[in-house]
């Protein structure tokens, strides 16, 4: 299992931005995360005493940059900084993540990678009920 410490050294997103806690497994093709943070009061993204559904849009770009991190640090290089680009298929199953009282769980599996891009498709689950899902492209800086 790979703890918070090692994804901060993987990712750009330190401290509280970095949302997820653990990686649970991990292959070329695919990664499966946990996190445990939508219930604290001081979560980054949280507004009006609450965490909204739509940041878990932020959680599975996160869990992208994570397996492109471990992806680059298994080939001996690092991970090139991205940009979110284009969010599509996105269903949010509920309105809000605050109120819930286990883990999340995601799993992102890679759809396409390219010199310059990747796209991914993700999952989000809480107790076996899924939260959200969708695909994510993203830009590579080069």
């Amino acid at each position: 299992m790979i703890g918070r410490d090692e994804i901060q050294a993987l990712i750009p997103h330190q401290g509280a931005m970095c949302l997820w806690d653990e990686v649970v497994e991990w292959d070329p093709a695919r990664i499966v995360l946990r996190a445990q943070n939508h219930r604290h009061p001081s979560h980054p993204l949280r507004s009006h005493d609450r965490l909204r559904a739509v940041h878990l849009c932020e959680y599975g770009a996160q869990a992208m940059a994570v397996h492109g991190g471990l992806l680059a640090r298994e080939s001996g290089g690092a991970a090139k900084p991205g940009l979110l680009v284009a969010l599509r298929g996105v269903a949010l199953h509920v309105a809000r993540i605050d109120d819930l009282p286990g883990a999340l769980e995601c799993e992102a599996q890679q759809l396409a990678a390219a010199e310059n891009s990747q796209q991914y498709a993700f999952r989000i689950s809480h107790a076996g009920l899924l939260l959200a899902e969708g695909r994510a492209a993203v830009m590579l800086q080069t």
